[in-house]
C-alpha cells in the first residue's frame, strides 16, 4: 500500500509540473526555430535547380509557410491536441510515422549506451572506494581522467580505425548489416556487433562521471554512523559495502543519470551520424539541414517527453532505494 501511494503521489506531482513545462518547451522551440533563416521550400527550391519565385511562393502556401508566426503556433498547437505532429514536405510524410520508425533505433543505442555506462561506472567506483587511496583507486582514477576528457566522437572515431579498420573485429556503419537475410540469434547478434561500437562512444564520458560520482558518494556514506553499526555487529565487509554502502550512494548517481538523458540525446546526434545510425539524432540533424521544422519540432517535443518520463522513473527508484524519499 505504501509503495502505491508513493507511485501514486509522484505521477501527481510531475503531472502538475510537467504539463506547463511541455507546453513552455514546445512555445520556445517553435520561437526559436522561426530565427534560423529559410525554410523548407527553399531547400526544395534549391535543390530542384530551377524552380521559379512563383514556384517557392506556391510550395510555402501549400506547406502553410506563408501563415504569420502566431497563426503557425496555434496551427502546430491545434494539431497536437490531436496527437498529430503535423506532414513533413521534406520526407514526404506524416511526422508520426517518420519519428515512430527511428525512435527504436535511438531508445536502443541510448539504453544500451546508459546501462554500460552505470554498469561500468558504479563497478569502477565501488573499486576506487574500497581501495581508496591505494593503488587500485590511483590507476583507475588515472584511467577515469583520460575517459571524462576524451571527447565521444574521437572515441568512436578511433574505435573504428581499431576494431573495425585495423582489426576487423566489428561493423562500423548502419544498425545492421545491408542486403542480409538473418533471422533468429542471427539477426540478434548482428545487430548487436553493429551496437556495440556506437554505445561505447556514446558511454565513455558517462562512466567516468558516475565513477566518480559513485566512488565519492560510497566514501561519504561510510562516514555514517549506521555503518560503523554494520561494523560492529560482525557484518561481512563485502555485504556492508554492497548492501549498506553502494545502495544509499546509488541516490545521487541515478539522479545525475536521470539529467543526462538529455545529455545522451544530444550526443547521439554525433554518434549516429558518424556511425550512419537511424535514429532520432541523425533525423534532427537532417531536419535542420533541411529545414524541416515539422519534423525538428516533434523530435525535440518526445524528447522532451522523454526526459520527463525518465525523471519520473527516478523518483519511483529514489522511493524504493530510499523509503524516506517517499514519504517527505
Amino acid at each position: 500500500m505504501r509503495i502505491g501511494r508513493r507511485i501514486v503521489t509522484t505521477l501527481k506531482r510531475t503531472a502538475v509540473h510537467a504539463a506547463p513545462t511541455v507546453l513552455g518547451i514546445i512555445v520556445l522551440d517553435f520561437l526559436f526555430l522561426q530565427l534560423m533563416p529559410g525554410d523548407v521550400a527553399d531547400v526544395m527550391a534549391m535543390e530542384a535547380g530551377s524552380a521559379t519565385a512563383e514556384t517557392v511562393a506556391m510550395m510555402r502556401e501549400r506547406f502553410g509557410l506563408d501563415q504569420p508566426m502566431l497563426a503557425q503556433l496555434m496551427s502546430f498547437l491545434g494539431h497536437l491536441v490531436h496527437f498529430d505532429l503535423g506532414f513533413s514536405p521534406r520526407f514526404n510524410a506524416s511526422v508520426v510515422d517518420i519519428i515512430l520508425e527511428r525512435l527504436p533505433n535511438t531508445l536502443l543505442l541510448m539504453m544500451s549506451a546508459l546501462s554500460l555506462a552505470l554498469l561500468l561506472g558504479i563497478a569502477v567506483g565501488s573499486v576506487m572506494a574500497a581501495w581508496a587511496g591505494k593503488w587500485p583507486d590511483r590507476v583507475l582514477s588515472v584511467v577515469v581522467l583520460l575517459l571524462y576528457s576524451m571527447p565521444g566522437f574521437w572515441v568512436g572515431l578511433m574505435a573504428v580505425v581499431l576494431f573495425s579498420v585495423k582489426l576487423g573485429w566489428l561493423p562500423s556503419d548502419s544498425n545492421m548489416t545491408i542486403g542480409s537475410d538473418f533471422t533468429g540469434w542471427d539477426l540478434v547478434l548482428d545487430r548487436a556487433a553493429h551496437l556495440v561500437l556506437p554505445a561505447l562512444a556514446l558511454a565513455t564520458f558517462f562512466v567516468a562521471v558516475y565513477a566518480r560520482l559513485v566512488r565519492a558518494s560510497m566514501l561519504e556514506v561510510q562516514r555514517q554512523d549506521f555503518m560503523r553499526t554494520a561494523h560492529a555487529k560482525g557484518l561481512h565487509p563485502f555485504l556492508i559495502q554492497l548492501r549498506h554502502a553502494l545502495r544509499n550512494a546509488l541516490i545521487p548517481v541515478t539522479t545525475v543519470a536521470g539529467m543526462h538523458l538529455g545529455n545522451l540525446l544530444g550526443g547521439a546526434v554525433v554518434v549516429e551520424t558518424l556511425f550512419g545510425w537511424p535514429g532520432m539524432g541523425r533525423l534532427a540533424l537532417e531536419a535542420v539541414l533541411g529545414r524541416d521544422f515539422s519534423v525538428l519540432l516533434g523530435v525535440l517535443l518526445l524528447s522532451s517527453f522523454l526526459v520527463i518520463l525518465a525523471n519520473v522513473l527516478i523518483d519511483l527508484l529514489h522511493a524504493w532505494l530510499d523509503p524516506r524519499i517517499g514519504e517527505a
